[in-house]
């Protein structure tokens, strides 16, 4: 050893040696350094399409409620998969640099240190945009025209439609889709619950869950009655529950495998047509006056015996409903007429209602 320390030729391959060393070190630091800044950036550009859901969603619920709104789906779509695409790039390149480590590794390497905070936080992210990305496009709805959204009658036929907007998924994997309904009474889901998702030959017709044709078939339970609690503790009226259909996907790309779970605005189901009126004002009451459409995740009625996850602020809201706002429910009221005469109310038009419900100021 003290003979080859002396040896110029073995000097100079030891400096040759350790100066592509630190070559390696500084470029494996960049490249770590700039990922870094990706996934930072990345992170900016979710919180910013998060926001362009959130209003996307209220412009759906507008819709359903009366009012005129755009709500295609298309540019928001192109962006979750653009930023989906991104992020899917870099999990890509995180495999990479995992194989040179194999390959290649030294005292202090960075790679062994900072990748597996990447990939955590990289996983992090999909997740994030991934259960985001997955929205009910189609509110619940009878092929009727003239019936509102939201409000469906057992034994009649309706639709709903779920979109994932991350356009990338694996076709060798079976996605399938899945939708169940659960509440204070309880239904039966006539026809398929299930589907394989399966995206269309042209790009543009995007990943969809469209469940058309459904019917709901109540179970009729012995210990209570139609709209009655098993708690016993005060039931609320039929028109008063507010249901959801929950849609579930399981889905799979580039070697990441995610349940996916969406659920739709709160519905009412009523047996006859002249409950109609009632179950439609319970819709417009509570989504004038929730921000959160889960709010309803059990419903607003005493909870039955078996395990749920009881709100209170949910199940309360009808047996004290809270009162609304003359300028919100003005507005809401003015699409009850925009829908059907294709025009809203005027000023004269809403001070007239103010003074027959209010009285003069």
């Amino acid at each position: 050893g003290e003979e080859r320390s002396r040896d110029p030729e073995y000097i100079r391959q030891l400096q040759a040696l350790q100066a592509k060393l630190q070559n390696l070190d500084r470029q494996r630091r960049e490249v770590l350094a700039q990922m870094q800044q990706l996934l930072g950036r990345s992170e900016t550009l979710r919180e910013l399409l998060q926001q362009e859901l959130g209003s996307w969603q209220e412009r759906q619920k507008r819709l359903c409620l009366g009012g005129s709104a755009d709500t295609n789906l298309r540019p928001l779509e192109t962006w979750f998969t653009e930023l989906g695409q991104g992020l899917f790039q870099l999990r890509q390149l995180l495999r990479v640099l995992n194989d040179l480590q194999q390959k290649v590794t030294y005292d202090r390497d960075p790679l062994v240190a900072e990748t597996p905070l990447l990939e955590q936080r990289l996983r992090e992210q999909l997740t994030h945009l991934l259960e985001s990305a997955f929205v009910v496009e189609q509110q619940p709805s009878t092929p009727n025209p003239m019936k509102r959204p939201l409000v469906l009658r057992t034994a009649s036929k309706f639709s709903a439609r779920a979109r994932l907007l991350v356009r990338l998924h694996d076709r060798n994997h079976r996605m399938e889709a899945k939708i169940h309904i659960d509440r204070f009474r309880r239904f039966n889901i006539l026809t398929s619950s299930s589907k394989t998702l399966l995206a269309g030959d042209s790009p543009q017709e995007g990943l969809v869950c469209d469940f058309q044709y459904l019917t709901l078939k109540e179970q009729k339970d012995s210990r209570s009655g139609k709209g009655k609690g098993g708690s016993g503790e005060g039931p609320l009226v039929v028109t008063e529950e507010l249901h959801l259909i929950t849609f579930t996907l399981a889905y799979a790309y580039c070697g990441l495998e995610l349940e996916l779970e969406t659920t739709t605005l709160p519905f009412v189901i009523i047996s006859h047509n002249n409950q109609f009126s009632s179950a439609w004002a319970s819709i417009l009451w509570f989504n004038m006056l929730s921000s959160d459409p889960k709010a309803s995740r059990t419903p607003l009625a005493l909870c039955h015996p078996q395990p749920c996850h009881p709100l209170p602020r949910a199940q309360q809201f009808f047996s004290s409903p809270p009162p609304a706002p003359w300028p919100r429910l003005a507005e809401v009221l003015s699409w009850q007429f925009e829908s059907v005469a294709e025009e809203g109310l005027s000023r004269n038009h809403l001070l007239m209602l103010a003074e027959k419900l209010l009285g003069k100021a």
